[in-house]
């Protein structure tokens, strides 16, 4: 009895008469399965934390990477059930569970599926019970680590190998950073190991596996080699234009950049920029950030950019007070100083709806300050423009009590109804969507705002739209194999390409140029005052921003696994795409002259380095091999 009550929850229950598997309250992971005989994976979920405020989506992806099943679960939706058939096969399919989630979700499927866990890293990834089991597997000569981070939950992982019973005690502690957690090497062996992992504690856990496959199974007879199939994605070229590309940019320092690192903010190629302007600091020193706004003008190029309202230590919910319309003032005359060469847009507050208690409260001061900023021609001859909310994620709230009254979409909508006249763009920040295949949802919120807004004549978003801030994670909840790994650049090339999918975007700007000490989230390091090292990330942002042109043309994309951008300049074509997934995939093109004038393809892979790469071209179809985990860029030039 005790057995059986060890397994009624993540490690999960066998029930004799329906001979089925269950795991229980996933919240961020990927479920490998592979079916010997037809089988039926079933999802259950329930409410975890403001559900109501949250739409998400779960996916079904098959052994050759086709998606299988998508659905869509609406923040009205906070219970439900999905079902979805799993026929025999050698290849698993993936079911995938993006973090962050609200809600938990419990699976189902025939015990003889075989069916591998592979947990997120450092961000929890499921709910357990104390005693929890499951079990991994270490080959041959592998140097195998178990890694686990303390989330108010589970406090300790035991481990114990199969063959000899060895005991391993791995506890979890409390750190005062969220990317700090707790290792322990496990013993190298000749032959192969097979380890029970037994979690100590009720609640969240974080546990993975580095220097082996990071998968799980229930049973240990489970534990087989992951098989997946080489995929297919086809891709069909059309002559429309749909609109332009949005500039591609990153949050800059609120200070004069040292000379020592313009050559790292050179390889950024940033075309557009966020910053703050503190305003007890400029009603203190008006002119304080004249000298460093025009240096990013001038040197860097940089002419469209969006200043957020705040005060120093980025304190966000201002008041229409003397200190804030002091420090207004002051940027709209830094604004008026630059020359009007470009568009400067201001954002009365930073996530309003995350910061402060109401709608009222920022709707105040959003009429005061824009009040102050229509009350002189010349901000706007100077191309001062006025954007609303910046708000903390669009479609779902912030994270935040009450998030179902605070949803972005929900304030832009009832801002653009009472003082739509005053307002030229709408600007938010995504957070919080950190799997790759997830990454989509940002094509979608562009959508939703574009129909927020409504579409002219010439079917152009009526207001700019502008993502002005984004990243995997917000605040200081990162993950190394996240942010300092290929891993973001894969992130960063999916999200630019969805975001621009339909030519709606105007700005989007990665969050932020430069590492801070707690908030270790940028293109770059600081090594120190002089010494400055490009991450993957920034290194993926030039390869982008390289093969990146004006417009955004039609493209037919069937794939799941791989997002592509189809784009052109005058005569200049290309493709800029990302393989998101492990396998191989075979591209097929059609809609392009053979052969291609100057046709060129580069791949960007886990090396951080650009290749040349082979393609066919033949009877008006491209044709090539795209390696897992690598962007592709494919140039001609149209005849």
């Amino acid at each position: 009895m005790n057995r059986l009550a060890l397994l009624l929850s993540l490690g999960f229950a066998l029930d004799a008469q329906a001979a089925s598997m269950r795991w229980s309250d996933i919240r961020d992971g990927s479920l490998y399965l592979q079916a010997d005989r037809p089988d039926t994976v079933t999802v259950r979920w329930t409410p975890a934390w403001q559900a109501d405020a949250n739409e998400e989506h779960i996916y079904l992806v098959d052994g050759q990477g086709k998606l299988a099943g998508e659905r869509l679960i609406a923040a009205s939706e906070a219970r439900g059930t999905q079902s979805w058939p799993l026929a025999p096969g050698a290849a698993s399919y993936q079911l995938e569970i993006p973090g962050y989630s609200f809600r938990r979700y419990k699976v189902e499927h025939d015990e003889r599926t075989v069916a591998l866990f592979a947990p997120a890293k450092v961000h929890f990834s499921a709910e357990a019970r104390d005693g929890d089991e499951l079990y991994f597997k270490v080959a041959p000569g592998e140097h195998a680590v178990l890694a686990g981070k303390f989330h108010g939950g589970v406090g300790a992982l035991q481990a114990q190998r199969v063959g000899d019973n060895q005991p391993l005690l791995l506890a979890l502690k409390p750190y005062r950073a969220y990317w700090q957690f707790d290792q322990v090497a496990l013993p190298v062996s000749n032959s192969e190991q097979t380890w029970r992992l037994r979690l100590r504690g009720s609640g969240k856990v974080a546990f993975w596996l580095d220097g082996t496959a990071n998968l799980f199974a229930q049973n240990p007879q489970q534990l087989k080699p992951l098989r997946e199939d080489n995929g297919q994605t086809r891709l069909t070229l059309h002559k429309k234009v749909l609109g332009p590309t949005p500039n591609l940019g990153v949050a800059l320092p609120y200070v004069m950049p040292p000379p020592s690192s313009f050559a790292v903010l050179d390889a950024l190629g940033a075309k557009a920029a966020s910053y703050y302007s503190f305003v007890d600091i400029t009603q203190r020193k008006p002119d304080y950030e004249d000298a460093f706004r025009r240096v990013y003008q001038d040197r860097f190029g940089i002419t469209q950019d969006i200043t957020l309202l705040a005060g120093s230590q980025r304190q966000a919910d201002l008041r229409a007070d003397t200190t804030s319309n002091s420090g207004l003032d002051a940027w709209l005359a830094s604004t008026r100083a630059l020359g009007g060469k470009g568009t400067h847009y201001i954002g009365f507050a930073d996530e309003p709806n995350l910061n402060y208690p109401d709608y009222a409260h920022y709707q105040s001061l959003f009429n005061s300050m824009a009040r102050q900023v229509r009350s002189n021609p010349g901000n706007a001859k100077a191309g001062i423009r006025i954007a609303m909310p910046a708000s903390s994620r669009l479609v779902n709230g912030p994270f935040a009590d009450n998030a179902a009254d605070k949803r972005g979409i929900d304030w832009a909508r009832r801002l653009l109804a009472e003082s739509g006249e005053q307002i030229d763009a709408l600007a938010w920040h995504e957070w919080m969507i950190r799997d790759l295949l997830a990454t989509r949802v940002y094509r979608d919120s562009v959508r939703r705002a574009a129909d927020l807004v409504g579409l002219d004549a010439n079917g152009r978003p009526r207001k700019a739209l502008l993502l002005d801030q984004t990243n995997m994670s917000s605040g200081s909840s990162l993950s190394p194999y996240d942010q300092e790994t290929h891993f973001a650049s894969l992130w960063w090339a999916s999200v630019a390409i969805n975001s621009a999918q339909d030519g709606l975007l105007e700005m989007l700007n990665w969050f932020q140029a430069a590492d801070e000490p707690n908030y270790p989230k940028g293109m770059f390091k600081v090594l120190d005052d002089d010494h400055f090292e490009i991450k993957p990330v920034g290194l993926a942002q030039q390869f982008i921003q390289q093969h990146w042109l004006r417009d955004v043309m039609l493209l037919e994309n069937d794939a799941f696994e791989v997002d592509v951008l189809a784009m052109a300049t005058d005569l200049q074509r290309g493709l800029l795409g990302v393989n998101k997934g492990t396998r191989l995939q075979r591209i097929d093109l059609s809609g392009a002259n053979c052969p291609l004038t100057k046709g060129s393809l580069r791949y960007f892979g886990a090396d951080n380095r650009s290749r040349d790469a082979p393609f066919h071209c033949q009877d008006g179809r491209v044709s090539f091999d795209l390696p897992g985990q690598t962007l592709f860029a494919l140039s001609w030039t149209a005849s």
